[in-house]
């Protein structure tokens, strides 16, 4: 086993030595190499700002646009309770309108305060009379009653006359 092993390790040894054809055969030239220049550099900031600039732009105008449609939404929800609450006022001013027509009405078919006064002036007269009416029929009744009681008393017949 021994000697197998070092038959394998001297055919896998590299030699460093070349053969004479190889090493007279002529190395063909392109031409000169071109220098590398670090514009590469400068190419690949530019674009990676123009991407960058792009994406933070695309980013923004999505959030302006959420914010927009959050803004939109409020104001129209705000204008459809200024839309209630005009309708609310103008009930409002219609219940208004109908109860200063009424007033007009009863204002113009009201009594006046010179009228109520004349019309109590007409019936403290109108009391006065019936009082003294009815103090002439107390009297008159009166007189009766003592003119019946003296016939009662006496018996005598009454001359209704």
């Amino acid at each position: 086993m021994l000697r197998l092993s070092k038959a394998l390790a001297i055919s896998n040894a590299r030699y460093l030595s070349t053969s004479a054809i190889l090493r007279q055969e002529a190395v063909g030239t392109v031409g000169t190499v071109p220098v590398k220049r670090p514009v590469g550099g400068f190419r690949g900031g530019i674009l990676g700002f123009f991407f960058g600039f792009s994406f933070a732009s695309a980013l923004s105008i999505y959030y302006l646009q959420q914010d927009n449609k959050i803004a939109s939404g409020l104001l129209l929800a705000s204008v459809e309770e200024l839309q209630q609450g005009t309708g609310k006022i103008s009930s409002h001013l219609d219940r208004l309108q109908t109860v200063e027509k009424d007033l007009a009405a009863l204002k113009s078919s009201g009594a006046i305060k010179d009228d109520v006064t004349k019309v109590r002036g007409e019936m403290k007269k109108v009391y006065d009379g019936l009082h003294l009416e009815l103090l002439d029929l107390r009297a008159h009744v009166w007189g009766v009653e003592q003119d019946l009681q003296k016939v009662v008393k006496t018996g005598e017949s009454l001359d209704l006359t």
